[in-house]
């Protein structure tokens, strides 16, 4: 016996099985009484029915944009191994180019950061190369000062008469 639904019903139920709710197929099934094998079997005509902008028209996975990786991992993100599995066929992607997009979202590791990140850590090496090539200069411009004086006060010292030093000494104390 075949149970007719109604489409509003199918859409709510489609709703709570997809993105940002992700319920459950069996949850769903439990709550509603609707078998499991009828909400898979909606969910896929739901997906299939979408005209949204989807990776995998034959493309090599470097070559999608930041918002068709994301649509992939929003749709995936429900599937389970199976259902992940037969997805990536379609689209002709592997699990684990989803994954990693992912973890590439999550860590806010997209190309153009990547790319903002290389830039700036070339210019803070080139700033730390100059800082320390201005640190050497001053230390060696410190050095001859300070040999300088060291020079100065022997070269005083050679040529300072003892005689005036006692002298000086003897006037300095009358």
């Amino acid at each position: 016996m075949k149970t007719k639904y109604s489409k509003e019903f199918k859409e709510s139920i489609i709703a709570r099985l997809l993105p940002p709710q992700n319920a459950s197929v069996s949850d769903v099934s439990r709550e509603t009484g609707v078998p499991k094998d009828t909400l898979y079997t909606w969910r896929i005509q739901y997906r299939n029915s979408q005209n949204r902008p989807i990776a995998g028209s034959g493309r090599r996975a470097d070559k999608f944009t930041n918002a068709e990786k994301l649509a992939v991992i929003i749709e995936t993100a429900g599937l389970n191994e199976l259902e992940l599995g037969e997805y990536c066929r379609l689209k002709g992607l592997y699990p684990e180019q989803i994954s990693g997009w992912k973890k590439s979202i999550v860590q806010g590791n997209g190309a153009d950061t990547k790319k903002a990140d290389r830039e700036q850590s070339r210019k803070q090496s080139q700033t730390i190369k100059n800082l320390q090539r201005e640190l050497q200069r001053k230390e060696k411009a410190l050095a001859e000062a300070a040999a300088l004086l060291v020079l100065q006060k022997k070269f005083q010292a050679l040529w300072e008469d003892p005689e005036d030093e006692k002298s000086n000494s003897g006037s300095a104390k009358k």
